[in-house]
């Protein structure tokens, strides 16, 4: 059969590799630091690791400046613990443009040493299509566009309870170290053309995976949901507000489903992050 790929070629189907590894007490008090979410006993946070398909970055693409975090998803199955032995996965899934960027989708599956699935994430990565010129890739004024702003539902009903955080440069360390880069360091996030230290968009998808949690427990980490956009940057220090409002209740076997629509927003209203959430209650 005819070789279609070079070996370093970001395309459909490429492996990134993964790792085993043991769910930690340290893993958990570095979430919270990083989050201010407290523990919940030996239950681990749904979205711990986060971060694991950040592992390994060879499925980016070679254009490095202005790269963002676009969209994600998260599909929970069954809830880790504290002293559980996991596994991890990462592929390629699915590439694709939209107007002036290239995006890359990786999938990310966390099984148990027998194979049991945990959770399977998506990540949709963009990238700048053509090289940028010197100028900021992205500044503080382009989320006061009119294209930037986001209709979001009035909260009502069953809604979460609204989760506030501030996000200190030291939780970004917690959250995105302990290694410098732009998440963390504001040199670097200058190399990449930002003004300021970007807080990392899986922060936000946090913040709601934390309220939903919080609204839900069991049913979260038992068949959680969530389809995100993250639509607008989040800054170091920046303070930011998960909110969710009830969209429907559908039936799902001996239990029924609660499905939200979510999002984030700073306190002028500007959102960062909008789509659905659904958990099992």
């Amino acid at each position: 059969m005819a070789v279609l790929f070079e070996p370093d070629e970001t395309h459909v189907g490429r492996d990134c590799g993964g790792r085993e590894l043991v769910v930690s007490a340290e893993d958990v008090t570095r979430y919270t630091a990083g989050t201010g979410t407290a523990a919940d006993g030996d239950w681990a946070p749904a979205l711990l690791y986060h971060s694991e398909v950040y592992r390994d970055l060879s499925w980016y693409l070679p254009n490095l400046i202005g790269n963002l975090h676009a969209r994600q998803e998260w599909d929970l199955f069954h809830p880790m613990r504290i002293g559980d032995r996991v596994r991890s996965r990462s592929t390629v899934v699915e590439r694709y443009a939209k107007r002036d960027r290239l995006y890359v989708v990786n999938e990310v599956l966390f099984t148990t040493s027998e194979d049991r699935w945990l959770q399977r994430s998506r990540t949709h990565q963009s990238f700048l299509a053509d090289q940028p010129t010197d100028e900021l890739i992205v500044d503080r004024d382009r989320e006061r566009r009119a294209d930037r702003r986001f209709t979001v539902p009035e909260a009502g009903g069953d809604a979460l309870a609204p989760l506030t955080r501030t996000i200190t440069v030291a939780m970004c360390e917690a959250f995105s170290g302990p290694h410098r880069n732009y998440h963390t360091d504001r040199e670097m996030a200058h190399a990449l053309g930002f003004p300021d230290i970007v807080v990392q968009g899986m922060w936000s998808v946090c913040l709601i995976a934390d309220a939903v949690a919080a609204r839900f427990g069991a049913g979260w980490h038992h068949g959680g949901r969530l389809d995100v956009r993250l639509v607008n940057v989040v800054w170091a220090n920046d303070t930011l507000t998960a909110h969710g409002a009830l969209r429907e209740v559908v039936p799902e076997g001996r239990r029924r489903r609660v499905v939200l629509d979510v999002w984030c927003a700073k306190p002028d209203g500007t959102v960062t992050l909008i789509g659905t959430a659904s958990a099992l209650e």
